[in-house]
This record gives C-alpha cells, structure tokens and sequence, in this order.
C-alpha cells in the first residue's frame, strides 16, 4: 500500500511524541525573553517556582533559571502581594480553570498605585489531574501596545491614580474619556474583566492593605482616609476582597512581624 493512502497518524500521538523529544535545554518559555515587557513562570502544586522566563527573573536580580527553582511568592514578594497570588494559585489549582486579565495592584515607595496583568492556566499531567500553574505577568503600560483599541480608558485610569482616594463618580469619568458609562462599562469588562466600580473597589482595598501594614495603624482612620462612608462598610468591603476582617487581617500581619 502506498504511503499517501496510508491511515495517518493519531495527532494527539504525533504531538505527545514530538514533546517528548524536546529538550529540557531547549523549552519553548525562552520565546517569552523575546516578547516586549512579557514574563512567563510555571509553579507546582506546592506553589513553588519550577521554571520562569529571563523577565520574570530580572525582577529579583536572578541570573539563572536555578535561582528561583523552588522558591514561592512569599521569598521574593512583600506579604500582602503574596497573599493575592496565592488566592488566585489555589483557585486555578481547585477548579481547573484559567483565570485571565487578572488586575495586580501595588504601590511605589511614593505611595503611587501601580498594576500589571496576569494570566493563569491550570498544567495538567499525561492523566489530566492539575499539577501546577503557569502564566504570563506584563505591566498595563506593556499591554497598551496590544490593547489599543481600548486606549480610550488610559485617561480614565490616569484620573482613578489620583481620586481613588476622595472618591470617582463613574458619570464624570466616562465624560473625561468621551465615552457615555454603558460604553466606559463595557471596555473595563473587555480589558480587565471588571467594571470600573470594581476595578476602583479593589485599588481602594489595597491601599488599605498598605496603610494596615504601617506602625500604629488604626482601622477607622484607614476607613476614613480611603472614603469609606463608616467602619462597617469598609470591613463589608474588605471581608469579600480579602476573605477576612481588616481586624483579622491587622493582627495576622503584626503577628508575622513579632
């Protein structure tokens, strides 16, 4: 018989033997060392580093790939951005699921609130069962170039940087932008995966996660710095975002540091 009337190759067998000739030498993540401000990780059931690309590593001043091989979030991040990552890390781990356009927030030495965007998608074995994570981190100013359709709302962050403390009505932001809320609505849906109010409630919980961390912080005067109309709301706030009281998570920081 023929080769060209053959039967042709299953191709889910044609690619697993592809894989496995791969190299560990040569692993397709070193394309990210080639993507402008993209970063690639992947970490295993434990939450631990197993292989990142060369801008994920420049972050923490690490040379070789052997560098970050087994450390977690909590060995190269502060505490409260470990937190967070590790949220998301056991929800991708539980369910399976990818979690994309994910918004980190953090803030500079200036107090200046600062996001990148991450995805995370579950690493399954030769089985099927989750064993790990991998994703992609790039900085909202590197994601610009791919979201330019949606450049429209960089204004609008711009404004959210300086009032999210006193307060953003969503009317007047979509007038800054020239876009009516239905339209402002719909483009943070697209490109962050959260509305503005969202998107504004979450910088708000992360400042005050910041201003928690300082010496002699007191709970009503965060709540009243970032214009929470009383203490009981912003702790309403804070127990959905963080999955626990501001209380709760005042004595839990100053515990780790005694």
């Amino acid at each position: 018989m023929s080769s060209s009337s053959s039967r042709p190759e299953n191709p889910s067998a044609l690619r697993e033997r592809f894989i496995r000739r791969v190299s560990a030498d040569s692993p397709f993540y070193r394309l990210f060392d080639h993507l402008p401000d993209l970063a690639f990780f992947a970490k295993d059931a434990q939450f631990r580093f197993m292989c990142a690309s060369q801008r994920f590593m420049d972050r923490f001043g690490i040379a070789d790939e052997s560098g970050i091989v087994g450390k977690n979030d909590f060995d190269l991040f502060p505490v409260r951005l470990a937190e967070n990552f590790r949220r998301d890390d056991e929800e991708v781990l539980s369910n399976g699921k990818a979690k994309l356009n994910i918004v980190e927030l953090f803030f500079t030495d200036q107090g200046i609130p600062d996001w990148f965007v991450t995805n995370k998608l579950p690493l399954v074995d030769a089985k099927g069962r989750v064993i790990g994570i991998m994703g992609t981190v790039q900085s909202f100013e590197g994601k610009k170039q791919v979201l330019k359709p949606y450049l429209q709302i960089d204004r609008a962050l711009a404004y959210i940087r300086e009032h999210f403390r006193t307060g953003v009505s969503i009317t007047e932001l979509a007038q800054i932008v020239h876009l009516s809320p239905r339209q402002l609505h719909r483009k943070f849906v697209e490109t962050f995966g959260a509305s503005p109010q969202a998107f504004i409630m979450k910088l708000r919980i992360q400042a005050a996660c910041e201003a928690l961390q300082k010496e002699a912080a007191q709970i009503n005067e965060v709540a009243r710095d970032l214009g929470f109309c009383d203490q009981s709301s912003f702790t309403q706030h804070f127990h959905r975002h963080m999955g626990m009281t501001p209380l709760n998570y005042l004595r839990q920081f100053r515990l780790r540091r005694t």
